[in-house]
């Protein structure tokens, strides 16, 4: 099934296409795949970014937008990212990057073109667990820069992913919820005593 990606805001996609044409902004990124790409560089796979800030044992806190990133391509394979940000004056380009999340990130989306029902891809970050996640929404039609993971939505941890997750194995959000909350739950807060 084909995976039905939303559409980013005409701005943020202009931002990185404006920064992609800026050998300045492709000099100083910290992506030495990308400076060495040869051909053609072009932004695909607009996906929005949710963070996730509080896992309770009662749910998921609301998610909040922080941004789309794009898959920047070259040839046939993604070399780096680019991610944008909301400003007062509307999406901008914030900064080109590589590492790890890029390629499972192009790998958990070429997984999930072969499930049976159509999804809408968008990015899921949990800071408190350090953990992204491939978060595949299942109402296709909705606005990707809302939303509420909702329980029959999978979740695709990317590599790399905490010690005792599975990377690249999607999970239920209600199934994976128990998980993450127990988890979440033995963090020690920042500042606190250790138990």
């Amino acid at each position: 099934m084909p995976l039905h990606v939303p559409p980013a805001p005409a701005p943020a996609l202009r931002s990185v296409l404006a920064a992609l044409g800026s050998p300045a902004a492709v000099r100083e990124a910290h992506t030495p795949s990308l400076r060495a790409a040869q051909g053609p560089a072009t932004p695909e796979l607009p996906l929005p970014v949710h963070v996730l800030d509080r896992i309770t044992p009662q749910g998921l806190s609301a998610t909040r937008l922080a941004g789309w990133r794009f898959l920047i391509r070259c040839g046939d394979r993604a070399v780096a990212a680019a991610e944008t940000m909301l400003t007062p004056d509307g999406w901008a380009f914030s900064h080109f990057f590589e590492g790890p999340y890029v390629a499972s990130t192009e790998l958990a989306l070429k997984q999930a073109e072969s499930l049976q029902q159509p999804y809408q891809p968008r990015l899921l970050s949990m800071p408190g667990l350090y953990m992204l996640t491939l978060w595949l929404h299942g109402d296709t039609a909705a606005d990707g820069a809302e939303g509420h993971p909702a329980a029959t939505d999978l979740l695709v941890p990317l590599a790399p992913a905490p010690p005792g997750i599975a990377a690249h194995l999607p999970h239920q959000v209600a199934d994976l919820l128990p998980v993450l909350t127990l988890r979440a739950n033995r963090l020690p807060l920042l500042g606190s005593p250790a138990a």
